[in-house]
This record gives C-alpha cells, structure tokens and sequence, in this order.
C-alpha cells in the first residue's frame, strides 16, 4: 500500500511531519530514498521535533549515526550511510542493535544497505515537484 504526502513549502513542515507520524505509527525502521538535495535531512528534523526530541539535529554524513533523544528519554537513531562504499561496513556500526531495538530508526541513503533492512522497514521516496516535495510512503505488505 502506498499513501502520499505533499508538502507545499517549508511553512507546512511540522503538518506533514505530524501527519506522517500518524500514518506510519507501527513502523520503527524507516527508509528514506531521494537525491542529493531533496530533503531528506530537513524533513527527518521536523519528524524529530515532532518526536519531542529537543537537541539539535544534524545530518550525520560523518558520523554515519547520531542518537538523539525525546523529553521522555527514549532514544531515536538518525544514519545516514551516503559515505559507506559496502553493506559490510554496517555491521561494524552493530546497526542490527538499532534496526531491533524497536525505537526509531531514521536511515537516509538506505539504497547503501538496502539488503540489511529489516523486513516491514517503510520507505519513504521523497521527490521535488518545483517548490514542493513529495512523500511516497510505501507500507511492507
């Protein structure tokens, strides 16, 4: 099952945040697909805001993984796997620790370990239509 959300422009943000959480609320592991610039980062920010995690948030190219926590001290993991040239490499990060955990697992460029995903992972095609983006949330069946 797939479902759609638009986000007109960055003013709209934290609705489609929101809106997101409520449509994907079983779903821990989620992928997000989209080229360079399309908004990955900037939308997994407002999803982290709407977490109630109250730290910044940052891209984590650098670091592969950042943990952030919520006002309720639950933690959610932020990858971002752009700079790993092989599956392998995950495993020593112990990614399956976070991917099993059964807290939020927000991966952006997942096309690097798209075979270590875990069976019911939503992924999230997120596209730009001229000012806006596009959110193509695809259910595990």
């Amino acid at each position: 099952m797939k479902k759609i959300i638009e986000i007109p422009s960055l003013r709209h943000l934290d609705e489609a945040a929101a809106s997101f959480l409520r449509l994907s609320s079983n779903h821990r592991v989620i992928a997000f697909y989209g080229s360079m610039g399309a908004g990955k980062t900037t939308f997994i920010k407002a999803l982290c805001k709407q977490l109630g995690v109250q730290e910044n948030t940052n891209s984590p190219s650098f670091a592969i993984i950042y943990e952030y926590h919520t006002m309720h001290g639950e933690p959610v993991y932020h990858f971002d796997f752009y700079r790993l040239n092989k599956p392998d490499e995950a495993y020593d990060l112990g990614y399956e620790e976070y991917f099993y955990s059964g807290h939020y697992c927000l991966i952006e460029w997942p096309e690097k370990i798209e075979v270590l995903l875990p069976p019911g992972t939503l992924k999230v095609t997120i596209s730009v239509e001229e000012e806006k983006r596009m959110l193509c949330l695809e259910f595990p069946s």
